[in-house]
């Protein structure tokens, strides 16, 4: 059976590193939209042009777009043994649009990392990313960001122009108004679980890693957050 995993939450509750963690732990691809966006931007394509102004401000790409991306994405020879979904879906349409990608493939898992706001806000404004290739610093403080290398390719590490307070808190307003309503869209699923990400990180992934691990069995519905 292969494992088709969704991991939701608001920005910076962590998806990116526990979606990381996990696919390389099951050998499976995690795809990420804003990575694949960032590099578009980065290459300017044609995405990444259109793209560019949106990601900056806080608001969301249009569905068309990240659609044609997951799409052609999931049809890669790797994504056929399962994926997990990092930053996709991020509204109702979307998701819909997936459930038709999904036909004929096994069951879609839906995790969702719930972190409170003020955290999310204390994370993504003291947050540092690489320059050269996008993975999170972490335990690095802002003080120390042109004196730390990246620890995955030794790149600069800088803030990225979307963790300003101001863009952190549109970011959030975004979320609550069209990518909260995923979680009532997918929660009376048998598949899906909700998992506490304002806990140590090895903490979030044990929980994550018994969530998915249930949802594949069969296990009862777990709405709650653990």
């Amino acid at each position: 059976m292969a494992l088709n995993l969704v991991v939701l939450g608001p920005p910076g509750a962590g998806k990116g590193t526990q979606a990381d963690r996990l696919a390389k732990a099951k050998g499976i691809p995690k795809i990420s939209t804003g990575d694949m966006l960032r590099e578009a931007v980065r290459a300017g394509t044609e995405i990444g042009l259109r793209a560019k102004a949106i990601m900056e401000s806080g608001q969301l790409v249009s569905d068309d777009v990240i659609i044609g991306v997951v799409r052609e994405r999931l049809d890669k020879p790797d994504a056929q043994r399962g994926f997990i979904l990092d930053g996709f879906p991020r509204t109702v349409a979307q998701a819909r649009a997936l459930d038709t990608l999904m036909n004929g493939r096994d069951p879609l898992i839906v995790v969702d990392i719930v972190v409170p706001e003020a955290a999310l806000v204390e994370r993504l404004t003291s947050r540092l990313v690489c320059s050269t290739c996008g993975t999170n610093a972490e335990g690095v403080s802002v003080s120390a960001m042109d004196t730390t290398p990246c620890v995955r390719c030794g790149g600069q590490l800088h803030k990225r122009s979307d963790d300003s307070e101001a863009v952190v808190l549109e970011r959030l307003k975004v979320y609550r108004r069209d990518t909260q309503p995923l979680v009532d869209y997918y929660r009376s699923r048998p598949t899906f679980r909700a998992v506490n990400g304002a806990q140590p990180m090895n903490r979030v992934y044990e929980d994550l890693a018994e969530a998915v691990d249930s949802a594949a069995s069969g296990g009862a519905l777990g709405g709650a957050v653990r």
